[in-house]
């Protein structure tokens, strides 16, 4: 075989292996875009639900205020001798549900860390 036609042939070879390699590399990096994009999806997910929780915590605690108003009310404004649950029932319904929405996102995001 002449010369000429041996580099011909290795550099045939060199090229198809360069493809070759160029191709896994290819495939490489869309399996890793794939994963970093299903990674950065999970951590939007577990933020937004952090910030959910955040915000359902602030509620709880708007709602514990509003009953203390309501004590005050009824206790000082109204001279009542003692508080009901009956009178605060509305307000002890509605933070026994945030709680339990609060308790949800909480069991919602440990699901995402795990």
């Amino acid at each position: 075989m002449a010369f000429s036609d041996r580099m011909k042939d290795i550099l045939g070879q060199a090229g198809e292996k360069a493809q070759d390699l160029g191709t896994k590399g290819i495939q490489a990096s869309k399996d890793l875009l794939g994963k970093a994009g299903a990674k950065a999806q999970e951590l939007g997910e577990r933020g937004v639900l952090t910030l959910e929780i955040k915000q359902l915590e602030s509620q709880f605690s708007k709602q514990i205020t509003r009953l203390g108003a309501e004590a005050y009310k009824i206790l000082v404004e109204r001279g009542a001798e003692s508080i009901g649950r009956e009178d605060v029932q509305t307000i002890l319904g509605e933070l026994e549900a945030t709680r339990q929405l609060i308790e949800n996102k909480e069991d919602e995001l440990q699901s995402k860390k795990s």
